[in-house]
């Protein structure tokens, strides 16, 4: 295909071929979180040790994030259509090889097998919209896609949850099958975009493929277990973060040495390109991190359960639904610019509208901040991705949108990192500033701890002991909630700081002939 613009409405074949691409992305981005809430049925079902079950999802991120860049290559390789299909099929199969797993370790290597080939058809959905639409409806276009894109990890634990609890494990895999053969059939049958160059495979840079595996292989592994293992307290961490050094510098120097490198960094010196990937970076901190921290907070401080969490999370994905065909409109009238500062503002509010939970926060107390959050999100990502690749030429598309989403990803997985980190650190702090109250000589203390030992007087042995650790879990309790509001006040002000990039972000026209809108 030519790096002309597209002018005219794509036919109706290739409609249903850019639908059975959005039902191939959603499947491969619903299956990094639908374990999540199955993982003690998963782990009884191959008899693993809690070490081993994190593999399960952590294996498949790893392989993701190493295909997410390699995927530009490939679609010149075989062809945009030819990719998607093969890495379609791998997948569905991919996921019956996970069903069919009797041990941990052959459920690993299917998850990491999933992990790969579904980490192409992420870029490549992206990359379709801007080859096959023209920039007039790419609002309503990148509007299903940016719902796809937040709504799919939203319900997946929800939805593996009802399915665990409904059938069993296995069919959180099985449940693939079906949608994985109709995607690939439909690509197969009514999308063609470009033709394959097969001689470009004389021409890859294996070298530069090997440094890319060491860079993020590692990096992805130490960001996902890092907060656990004490970071660098742990051999394996320290050991982990050498090699990807060493993988990151071999990348970089093949990158801007090869003649055809395994990923083209050319593309940031697009200013657009540059700004939007770096706020695809930031959207990537709130939208994985608020599908973590939410229900960590709901279910540790709470006691919600799974069912309960759902529900609530599930306000955010319904307010991504229903405002996404408003939000796409206008986006096609209005200056991006805008519409993104809008959006980065109401992600930042929504935030701060969750600092001043209490350990008593109700199902209200979360709804209205969920909903404006997740109409933001859904305006961020939209228009990030439209600024990032609308000036760009066709040519350079399938590498930008893979380099865009390595940096939604990574700032997921670092956000998801010092989320943890921080949140470690500040539930420390807090407990240090709380736990100087518990003064046995004042009196509303001797209160408490009198209440609390006839509370118990009768199931304990040692009353006395029992109401003093009773008072400590209430204010580790109260720290916890502090450590959390910290972290939502944080993420809020964080968005308020994006803000100034949109002052360097080039105002495009909006125009069928060229640029972004």
């Amino acid at each position: 295909m030519s790096d002309e613009k597209v002018t005219e409405m794509p036919s109706v074949r290739q409609r249903i071929g850019f639908v059975a691409v959005m039902l191939g992305m959603f499947m491969a981005i619903l299956d990094i979180q639908i374990v999540a809430s199955s993982l003690n049925e998963i782990q009884a079902g191959v008899s693993a040790t809690p070490d081993e079950i994190s593999w399960v999802q952590t294996a498949y991120l790893i392989a993701e994030i190493i295909m997410i860049p390699l995927s530009g290559m490939l679609t010149r390789w075989l062809s945009t259509h030819l990719t998607f299909v093969i890495s379609c099929i791998a997948f569905t199969v991919a996921s019956v090889g996970c069903a069919l797993a009797q041990t941990i370790d052959q459920l690993i290597i299917m998850r990491a097998i999933q992990g790969f080939v579904g980490g192409a058809m992420i870029p490549i959905a992206y990359a379709i919209s801007f080859k096959l639409f023209p920039l007039r409806v790419m609002g309503a276009v990148q509007a299903v896609i940016g719902m796809i894109a937040t709504t799919a990890p939203s319900i997946g634990p929800t939805l593996g949850g009802y399915i665990t609890q409904h059938a069993s494990w296995h069919w959180l895999f099985l449940m693939n099958v079906v949608p994985g053969i109709l995607a690939s059939a439909g690509v197969w049958f009514y999308l063609r975009i470009d033709k394959p160059d097969f001689s470009l495979f004389k021409k890859i840079d294996f070298l530069g493929l090997l440094y890319l595996a060491l860079f993020l292989g590692p990096l992805e592994y130490i960001l996902e277990e890092g907060p656990g293992d004490e970071w660098f307290d742990s051999t394996l961490i320290l050991l982990l973060s050498t090699v990807c050094a060493f993988g990151a510098l071999g990348f970089f120097w093949r990158a801007f040495r090869v003649t055809l490198p395994i990923v083209d960094l050319r593309v940031f010196r697009d200013r657009n390109f540059a700004l939007g990937a770096s706020l695809g970076f930031i959207i990537g901190i709130a939208l994985y991190g608020m599908v973590y921290l939410m229900p960590l907070f709901l279910g540790t401080v709470r006691g919600f359960n799974s069912f309960q969490i759902g529900q609530l999370m599930f306000v955010t994905g319904a307010s991504m639904f229903f405002s996404a065909p408003i939000i796409g409109r206008l986006s096609d009238k209005v200056d991006a610019r805008y519409m993104l500062a809008v959006g980065l503002v109401m992600v930042g509010v929504g935030s701060m509208m969750n600092a001043n939970l209490t350990d008593q926060a109700d199902f209200n107390q979360f709804m209205w901040p969920q909903m404006v959050r997740g109409v933001g999100l859904l305006m961020c990502l939209l228009t990030a991705s439209r600024i990032a690749m609308g000036t760009l030429p066709n040519s350079e598309i399938s590498n930008a949108a893979g380099l865009f989403n390595v940096l939604r990803n990574l700032g997921g997985a670092v956000g998801l990192a010092f989320m943890d980190t921080i949140r470690d650190i500040r539930v420390d702090y807090h407990w240090a500033q709380l736990i100087p109250a518990i003064d046995t000589s004042r009196a509303v203390v001797l209160e408490e701890l009198t209440k609390a030992q006839l509370a118990v007087a009768g199931a304990a042995s040692d009353p006395a002991a029992a109401a003093i650790k009773q008072i400590a879990d209430r204010v580790m309790m109260q720290a916890q909630v502090l450590a959390f509001n910290d972290l939502f006040l944080w993420i809020g002000a964080m968005y308020a700081c994006a803000l100034p990039l949109m002052f360097f972000i080039r105002k495009a026209r909006n125009e069928d002939t060229g640029g972004a809108h």
